[in-house]
């Protein structure tokens, strides 16, 4: 199946494949193409130029009109938890009412009220609420996305979530990664044992993840209250024997130091990182390790941005990811974080595109398949409505301003 899109009022970020992410000053570039074509053969992007210079005798199946419209590459949202039973509506109006995460945490709400009715919800209705939320952040342009466990807290619970991020990427077209987070939270049975659950993570859920192969990465939620660094790295150690890349929980409240266990992993991102210090920001200069922002986080939980601007201006590379999760960021939405991270991080908008495409698909993993048009890269895209630039798209930020979604060369319905 051949498919050209003719007439594209800018093509966005137009990449060579060496290109694996943007970093300091270059997040500020976004290569583009004006009145553009691109041509898509089967699920992957073939061709692209100026409509100047469109080859004659293409004859595709399909041709698409873009005329006024602007093609870029879907978004790669490198961190969502959207695989969760129910809801935390109560916790939304206690925070109203003044009580913080941490007091809700500590009276047993928060991650802990999610493991419950996770625990209590069947493998197949679980699914079916999932999927829910998978086809709607595919309508709103996102391309790959990476899927946590961490609300089961338990072995059947967590292998349950597994199964259930694996069924839905054999089922869904959109590319996505697994990532085991048993160590979001401690149980209350193992509130006075703490080493006992780790060793039950390490002893009991590892090898039944390798074995079946349910994930790719291993995350930690390290933070006061939460796991340590010294018990986050015993973690991520044994993540890294039974094959899995650490990507890990930082800084969201505090920083204690977790950026620097994780770089000491080759942890292949850190993700929150709303309080940054000096020693952070340098431990990240000299590394691989992509820092990961989730401004709707900070949004609806009313706590501090991601110091964008400092980070960018050391020479850091950025990526934008939702959160997506019942607690603390209901919302799988790329467009709003995209819209957010100019709105309240001062991100200009070619900075914060990069960030959440070819710096999200690093996040990932997934840098030679996604993130840019790259010829041989997937054909994920997203075509806008008529706009008069791409500034509009983090400008109207309450509009949907997409029109089309491609997924691995095809239209999302």
């Amino acid at each position: 199946m051949k498919t050209l899109i003719i007439n594209i009022k800018e093509l966005l970020q137009v990449r060579d494949a060496s290109v694996s992410k943007v970093s300091g000053a270059e997040m500020a570039v976004l290569p583009t193409i004006k009145n553009a074509y691109l041509v898509i053969e089967n699920d992957l992007i073939t061709d692209f130029g100026a409509m100047e210079s469109l080859p004659e005798n293409l004859n595709p199946e399909k041709c698409i009109d873009a005329d006024e419209k602007i093609v870029l590459p879907s978004w790669c949202d490198s961190h969502t938890h959207i695989v969760y039973a129910g809801n935390r509506e109560q916790e939304f109006v206690d925070r109203i009412n003044g009580l913080s995460y941490e007091e809700i945490a500590h009276r047993g709400g928060g991650i802990l009220n999610s493991a419950k009715k996770l625990n209590e919800t069947s493998e197949e209705e679980l699914y079916n609420q999932s999927k829910v939320r998978l086809e709607e952040i595919m309508r709103l342009g996102t391309g790959a996305v990476e899927i946590k466990s961490g609300y089961g807290l338990t072995v059947d619970g967590e292998l349950k979530m597994l199964r259930v991020i694996n069924r839905l990427s054999k089922e869904y077209p959109i590319t996505i990664k697994a990532t085991f987070l048993g160590a979001h939270a401690f149980p209350m049975e193992y509130a006075a044992n703490r080493q006992g659950y780790i060793d039950l993570i390490i002893n009991k859920m590892l090898p039944e993840i390798a074995k079946n192969k349910l994930a790719d990465f291993i995350d930690v939620f390290c933070e006061t209250g939460y796991f340590t660094v010294t018990e986050t790295e015993q973690i991520m150690e044994a993540g890294i024997r039974f094959g899995l890349k650490p990507k890990i929980h930082v800084n969201q409240f505090n920083t204690i130091g977790g950026i620097q266990a994780g770089i000491k992993h080759k942890a292949l991102s850190v993700d929150h990182l709303e309080i940054m210090n000096p020693e952070d920001i340098l431990a990240l200069k000299n590394s691989e390790t992509m820092p990961v922002a989730l401004p709707s986080c900070s949004y609806f939980l009313g706590i501090p941005y991601t110091p964008a601007r400092k980070m960018m201006t050391a020479g850091l590379p950025l990526a934008l990811a939702t959160d997506f999760n019942p607690g603390t960021t209901p919302s799988g939405n790329m467009n709003f974080v995209v819209s957010t991270a100019c709105i309240k991080m001062k991100m200009t908008p070619e900075e914060a595109i990069n960030a959440a495409t070819i710096n999200g698909a690093f996040a990932m993993g997934i840098a030679a398949s996604h993130g840019s048009i790259t010829i041989g890269k997937k054909a994920n895209l997203i075509i806008s409505k008529p706009v008069s630039s791409y500034y509009q798209l983090p400008y109207a930020f309450g509009s949907n301003l997409i029109d089309t979604i491609f997924i691995e060369g095809e239209i999302f319905p």
